[in-house]
């Protein structure tokens, strides 16, 4: 059946809400996280780090669990039900987010709960992109698939930003006895959310329908539709998904998602063992750093689109894959200078170090310093306790930032490829549940990256780690080159289409 206009404006407005579900659920990830540790150590003193670890994990364990159980469900009913439900734990979460100083006791517990919750929330992004792939022609995937990941990018480039402007309130801000709430720079940003994620629901009901679309943009019925457009033929989905496709992008997927998770974990020591800046200046400067990559990402994903159109996305995984690879290759120690030791700097500590931050600020007011009192500032450099230091080269800035600059490149060309790719070779049926194990292997992938980084890196180096991570890339361009072949779309495997 030809579609009508009303029907495509219609098919549009709804992926337009899709966008805005992926935008709102990556900006409630990201816009705690850069106050978690000091909210957390506030509420909590018993807290230490490795309970942080733990933390910032449960969100992607959340995600991970829910992604199938959502994705399942929008197989079978309309996806309007998962996406309401997802949402409103979301909201239900970030509210007992703002309440976790309340109770007297085990409050760590209650913002793990907080944060796993607000994680299974974000399971919906299962359901958004099986959505998205099932109303949209094969043409019109890419370009759609790309704006998800946009969407989803500028969510967590904008997260952190938002959490800046609520830090103006300052940590004791008002409190409303009446709601035994207080509002303050750790509240204020998931009540926000909180707020955004209502809007979301208003709008799903608003505006939301179901629509699918076959290869060819032919609207046909749905499975979940709730009798809208029944007139419309049932299309014939004969033919097989071949899983073996399924499972190779399964795992370039959890690749790719593992080592960006490692990058972004590594960051801040490396840079703090390297250039012996101090956490204040490690956190400000890699969160400049993170955010340019967050941009030229936005700038890739709209890139891709018009060039995936002339060389195909096989083509374009392939090349994402290599700068990846480049990208670590370049991050690996090769030259003769040893990074400033620790210890050799507060033997020096008569000479003051004036890093530009420091000038800025005393040294007191430097969080958690407690030296000896003839020590006047952190101890920097790269730390004793870790017995490569002494023996590995340091990593130059240049390399840094030219490995930086690669791997937010690659990473987001890799990104929206594997889910086009994914989605055109699964085909016409509900691709709820295909979806949600793609979502859960990069959980999966966000949980493991930190968790091997931060063993590899302290026991035995950068060259270890990078080196390995090198490794896995090879072995996932092996994997491409074993798999290219069918790595086609459903329509074209069963020659409906030509490519």
């Amino acid at each position: 059946v030809e579609e009508s206009q009303a029907h495509y404006k219609s098919r549009w407005r709804s992926i337009w809400i899709m966008y805005l579900t992926m935008f709102l659920s990556s900006v409630g990830f990201s816009i705690v996280i850069m106050s978690v540790w000091p909210y957390l150590q506030k509420i909590d003193p018993t807290a230490d780090a490795s309970f942080l670890g733990w933390i910032i994990a449960s969100y992607s364990i959340g995600q991970m669990v829910a992604s199938p159980l959502f994705g399942l469900w929008s197989n079978y009913r309309p996806r309007r039900e998962p996406l309401v439900i997802s949402t409103a734990i979301s909201v239900a979460a970030n509210c007992l987010y703002a309440y976790v100083h309340v109770p007297h006791s085990h409050n760590k517990y209650y913002m793990l709960t907080a944060r796993a919750l607000v994680g299974f929330g974000a399971g919906n992004v299962a359901v958004v992109r099986s959505y998205i792939a099932g109303a949209t022609s094969l043409t019109e995937r890419t370009s759609a698939m790309a704006n998800t990941s946009a969407c989803q990018a500028v969510g967590f480039i904008l997260g952190p930003v938002f959490q800046t402007c609520f830090t103006l309130i300052g940590e004791e801000g008002v409190t409303w006895k009446f709601l035994c709430l207080q509002l303050n720079m750790y509240t204020a940003p998931v009540l926000f959310g909180a707020l955004l994620g209502v809007i979301n629901i208003i709008l799903i009901f608003a505006i939301f329908r179901e629509h699918r679309v076959d290869d060819m943009g032919r609207q046909y019925k749905s499975v979940n539709s709730d009798g809208e457009g029944s007139d419309v033929v049932d299309q014939n989905t004969e033919g097989s998904i071949d899983h073996v496709a399924v499972v190779a992008l399964n795992i370039l997927f959890f690749v790719i998602l593992f080592v960006f998770a490692v990058f972004e974990t590594i960051a801040t020591p490396l840079t703090m063992d390297m250039y012996s800046w101090t956490r204040k200046e490690a956190v400000f400067y890699n969160g400049i750093i993170l955010s340019m990559i967050g941009i030229e990402s936005v700038i890739v994903f709209m890139v891709v689109k018009t060039l995936s159109k002339k060389t195909g996305e096989r083509a374009i995984l392939h090349a994402g894959l290599l700068i990846v690879l480049v990208g670590f290759f370049i991050l690996l120690p090769w030259g003769k200078k040893l990074p400033n030791i620790q210890w050799q700097e507060i033997k020096n500590s008569s000479i003051p170090r004036t890093a530009p931050s420091e000038m800025l600020a005393p040294f007191w007011s430097l969080p958690e310093l407690q030296l000896p009192s003839n020590h006047t500032a952190e101890p920097v450099g790269c730390p004793v306790t870790q017995s490569w230091c002494l023996n590995t080269p340091m990593i130059y800035l240049a390399q840094y930032i030219s490995s930086d600059v690669l791997i937010g490149l690659g990473y987001p060309v890799c990104n929206v490829m594997s889910y086009t790719l994914y989605s055109k070779i699964l085909g016409p049926k509900p691709q709820g549940v295909y979806m949600g194990w793609l979502t859960a292997s990069g959980s999966g992938a966000r949980i493991l990256g930190p968790v091997f980084v931060s063993q590899i890196y302290t026991h035995l180096g950068p060259r270890w780690a990078f080196s390995l991570i090198c490794g896995v890339v090879v072995l996932s361009l092996l994997l491409l080159e074993i798999v290219y072949k069918r790595l086609i779309a459903f329509s074209v495997r069963y020659g409906r289409m030509q490519e």
